[in-house]
């Protein structure tokens, strides 16, 4: 392993678990080739627009129970 690619390795180990699977996530999708559409960049883009609002505090996280049960509301 090249040097640069370890100093990756041990940047990226020391983010938080939701950024190293998302990065892992983004990464394996380079592999297949394909190329993500206008609808996935976009939903990319608000993605890691919505990220950037809540890391700097301008967004309230949602606790998963209420999203669930509000999704289960739709569903019923």
């Amino acid at each position: 392993m090249t040097p640069s690619l370890e100093k990756i390795e041990r940047e990226v180990l020391d983010l938080p678990e939701t950024e190293r699977a998302f990065l892992a996530d983004r990464l394996l999708s380079s592999l297949d080739g394909e190329i993500l559409g206008e609808v996935d960049a976009a939903w990319v883009a608000e993605a890691e627009r919505r990220y950037a609002e809540y890391k700097d505090g301008k967004r309230t996280p949602i606790p998963a129970s209420c999203v669930l049960s509000e999704a289960d509301r739709f569903i019923e």
